[in-house]
């Protein structure tokens, strides 16, 4: 093998990553790369050896207040030869301590097989996320559910960042425009009390994310977004640490097909895990 190099990835080099993390069984959105490269264009890095791009990872930042590590993945032909682990998991984590602010948190979706290897670089367990899968069914929206083009941005930014802990505007503005999919947010009083997304996948539809203040908001959420999935596979990355999520997904038929393991390097931020119940991607968190 030639010197491996660890270096910024190219934006069409992100389309690679996405076949492989299709490759893998992740089933990506149909437009992730386009959204995942518009919100932190240097978080993303390629190994090459050989002159060819043999792994990939990415490290996003969320304004130096919060960096989220994805799209960890080599090759299957080129594993176990140390291009993980060290030379781009220690590039990955380089990358966090320059671009990010002192003591600022980092996570992961790792899968469960590389637990103990994310162990050794310092991150910490919290949980698991499971992918529930299942068919969409066509339901009648509830009256108190709008399209959340309608509602102030200003509210839809204030409901994520009470759920996902950190300012993400620049992600959000296009996470909340799926072609091919619907955002929607429950209005109260003049309040957004939740909102979900479903997005179209390589396979069916994708709900996420689902934040919800009850569980009756989360149901109702739920039935309109899978609506759009409708006589399609359609799935939700459950948070464990939420009963109420696991008893969602149990209610609409869901069933466990895959899962990761949610890890923190420095201070777990507070989140109401109890009115999560999908997270956005495995990819930026």
């Amino acid at each position: 093998m030639d010197k491996l190099t660890v270096r910024p990835m190219l934006r069409d080099e992100l389309e690679t990553a996405v076949e492989w993390a299709a490759r893998e069984g992740w089933n990506p959105g149909l437009r992730d790369a386009d959204v995942f490269w518009e919100t932190d264009p240097e978080g993303f890095l390629a190994a090459e050896a050989d002159g060819r791009m043999v792994g990939c990872g990415s490290m996003v930042s969320y304004d130096g207040d919060y960096g989220f590590v994805g799209f960890f993945i080599v090759e299957p032909g080129r594993r176990h030869e140390g291009i993980g682990f060290p030379h781009l998991g220690g590039a990955l984590l380089e990358s966090a301590r320059k671009r990010l602010k002192p003591s600022a948190p980092v996570g992961i979706d790792g899968v469960f097989a590389a637990q103990e290897a994310y162990a050794r670089y310092g991150f910490v367990f919290s949980h698991r996320n499971l992918r529930m899968a299942g068919i969409g069914q066509a339901a009648t929206p509830a009256g108190y559910l709008s399209e959340l083009s309608r509602v102030p941005f200003s509210e839809v930014e204030a409901c994520d960042f009470r759920h996902f802990g950190f300012s993400r505007r620049r992600f959000l503005e296009r996470w909340i425009k799926p072609a091919g999919g619907l955002a929607l947010g429950a209005v109260s009083e003049g309040r957004l009390t939740g909102y979900g997304v479903v997005r179209p996948c390589r396979e069916g539809y994708k709900i996420g994310p689902l934040f919800a203040e009850t569980s009756e908001i989360a149901d109702d959420l739920y039935r309109a977004l899978a609506d759009r999935a409708s006589g399609y596979p359609v799935y939700l990355d459950t948070p464990e640490n939420n009963p109420a999520a696991l008893a969602l997904a149990e209610r609409h038929g869901l069933k466990e097909v895959f899962g990761c393991a949610r890890m923190y390097l420095g201070e777990a931020p507070a989140l109401p895990w109890e009115n999560i119940y999908g997270v956005t991607t495995f990819e930026l968190g």
